[in-house]
């Protein structure tokens, strides 16, 4: 029978009845010296133990003075000081020297004239204490320097030293500790059969908790075995202020992680209104240890561990977590929702045309690579069934604003040899980066209508010229808004099994019943290519089997006939190539780039065309199998 979830909460009341039921921190302190203070939080105000300076000194290299030996001095009328201690008389100091007990000014050197070796004049009046960084100027002894609950930054290191402090009583590191659960799990390098699943969540958790502040401790992966599981988890509340238990935190016949933590502690919330993230379980031990269930796909986990681990660990700090930074975006197109469940979806940004644009990534719970994609989160409330098109939205930011400011959006077909282009750009400007949205070449350029990318990836044949892409441009977009330029050229062909099982040698052998293809969705310049030949050819897609199922890459072609899902596909040579297929070639084809008038005329647009037209492109693009440069960076005549 199926378990249902229990005790589950909003977002909002899931926190707050977590962390009404837990001390704020510090729970525990220690001392640490104040050179390896980094990041810690104090724990208590710290007070200066000396003055800063803690002796008179010379702000500036010059000479040490009695201020009103130099009063009324001019151009005309210098007062001239002899070499010695006293009233009328100098002595030569460096910048940090102590300042002779009756002096009270420097003179700096510039402002110093020699008449020999033991006179000097001096052309205008000092004031007192004039150039001279009195005691204390930037902190007097017992002045307080930080706060309590201060995270300790490089400045602060500089400061605490320069007043005589040594150490410093911080906030201990919360110890948590991290059980990974199921009997799938294999270790990172092992080798993974079907069925098999690479443990990574326990290394990417602990990482997020080093970055917050803890201790993280990865404990050996347990089987799905309840008593093993409570066992694990018991003896990990011992020595630990919290634990994270990762998978079987649904509601399944195989996860054994809500009982096992029920066994253990007040289960406050199991399944929290949030998606990613909906299978997870909050609890609290008696002596006031959390216990969380992290869901196993590896999304859910990062977005548990920031909606509730991150604020754990600053509380048991003692100090409020760190808000993320956010800013205005639009939606470009619509985004669905369901009602009942916030979303956290994940973003890429750029600004285009003046506005920053928030495209959606893929929302799948096992797609980590999403996390590694996305700029920033977009939030949809509970009660709000999707955004529409155009909507103005709030972004909370995963990465640096000034990288986002020099991020390349780039819609339409897939290639791979954009991001050889990115690396190639990113030599040139580091902080350019290229995002690319693989929508097939068709929503590319429809995009690009639509201002929401700087530039459209395409692939178009056009049947009645034979001509790529052109005659599409000036279908869809207005004269003089975009530029055309080649990219590259690549060879298009029949993806097949490894030594061609099935014999298929030409695209007639798609229509055969022992064929089963995949294709690639509509609007794709790969699948005009297809359905041109075919008609060519005089065939139905109708007739081939297979025709309906899509990938969204030729990577994805080439995984399906890896995988054996299907006999054939059509792509490139190099998606074949890297996953150790055959290939029957068809047709070779312009990938051009179409890009923004406003786009390709400013620094950014200028800079991308000419590492298209460089050597180091050209000669990281001749490791592809089956592309060619020749034609690299030229512009098509629109």
């Amino acid at each position: 029978m199926r378990k249902r979830y229990l005790k589950r909460r909003s977002l909002e009341e899931a926190r707050r009845l977590l962390f009404d039921r837990l001390p704020m921190g510090p729970l525990r302190v220690e001392s640490t010296p104040a050179e390896h203070a980094l990041g810690r939080v104090t724990a208590a105000p710290v007070t200066a133990s000396l003055s800063a300076p803690h002796y008179h000194g010379a702000a500036m290299d010059g000479i040490a003075v009695r201020a009103e030996d130099t009063f009324g001095a001019t151009e005309f009328q210098p007062r001239v000081l002899e070499h010695g201690a006293g009233e009328g008389r100098y002595v030569p100091v460096d910048t940090g020297s102590a300042l002779p007990h009756w002096a009270n000014a420097v003179v700096m050197i510039e402002r110093v004239f020699a008449i020999d070796e033991s006179r000097v004049e001096v052309r205008e009046a000092a004031a007192p204490w004039q150039h001279v960084r009195l005691v204390g100027e930037d902190v007097v002894a017992t002045e307080p320097i930080l706060q309590r609950g201060h995270r300790v930054r490089p400045p602060d290191i500089g400061a605490l030293l320069a007043a005589g402090v040594q150490q410093v009583s911080v906030a201990a590191r919360p110890r948590v500790a991290i059980l990974p659960t199921g009997s799938e799990l294999v270790e990172p390098g092992a080798a993974a059969e079907p069925g098999r699943v690479i443990e990574f969540n326990s290394r990417m958790l602990a990482a997020y908790l080093q970055e917050w502040g803890a201790e993280p401790h990865r404990l050996p992966a347990v089987a799905d075995d309840l008593e093993a599981i409570r066992s694990r988890i018991a003896g990990a509340l011992a020595d630990h202020d919290a634990v994270l238990v990762i998978a079987g935190s649904s509601a399944g016949d195989h996860d054994f992680t809500l009982a096992a933590v029920a066994a253990l502690a007040e289960v406050i919330a199991h399944g929290v209104d949030v998606m990613p993230g909906k299978p997870a379980i909050l609890a609290v031990t008696r002596d006031g240890k959390p216990v969380v269930g992290i869901p196993g796909y590896p999304v859910s986990a990062v977005v548990i561990a920031h909606e509730f681990v991150r604020r754990l660990v600053a509380r048991a700090l003692g100090v409020a977590a760190a808000e993320p930074e956010r800013v205005a975006a639009v939606t470009p197109r619509k985004i669905p929702s369901r009602l009942g469940l916030e979303e956290i979806v994940r973003v890429t940004l750029g600004r285009v045309g003046g506005r920053l644009v928030a495209t959606p990534l893929g929302r799948g719970a096992g797609v980590i690579t999403t996390m590694v994609k996305a700029d920033g989160i977009l939030r949809i409330p509970a009660n709000v069934e999707g955004l529409n098109a155009g909507e103005a939205v709030q972004i909370e930011l995963l990465r640096r604003r000034e990288e986002i400011e020099s991020t390349i959006l780039a819609s339409g077909s897939h290639d791979l040899s954009l991001s050889l282009l990115e690396d190639c750009l990113k030599r040139r400007e580091p902080a350019a980066r290229i995002s690319a949205a693989n929508v097939g070449s068709i929503a590319g350029l429809v995009a690009l209508g639509r201002g929401e990318a700087h530039l459209a990836g395409c692939h178009l044949l056009d049947p009645a010229s034979g001509d790529y892409n052109l005659a599409d441009v000036r279908r869809l977009l207005p004269a003089g808004a975009v530029r055309v330029v080649n990219l590259v050229r690549r060879r298009q062909g029949l993806i097949v099994a490894a030594g061609n099982p099935r014999r298929i040698t030409r695209l007639e052998d798609l229509v055969r019943p022992d064929v089963r293809y995949v294709n690639r969705q509509p609007g794709a310049g790969t699948r005009v290519l297809l359905d041109f030949r075919l008609a060519r050819l005089g065939l139905s897609a109708a007739d081939v089997r297979g025709y309906e199922r899509e990938e969204f890459t030729h990577m994805g072609v080439a995984v399906a006939v890896k995988s054996g899902i299907a006999d054939a596909g059509l792509g490139i040579q190099q998606a074949a190539a890297a996953l150790g297929l055959d290939f029957v070639p068809i047709d070779t084809e312009d990938y051009d780039l179409v890009l923004l008038e406003e786009f390709a005329a400013g620094a950014l647009g200028r800079l991308l065309i000419d590492t298209i037209r460089s050597a180091d492109f050209a000669a990281a693009v001749s490791t592809l199998a089956g592309y060619d440069t020749s034609r690299s960076g030229t512009l098509k005549a629109l």
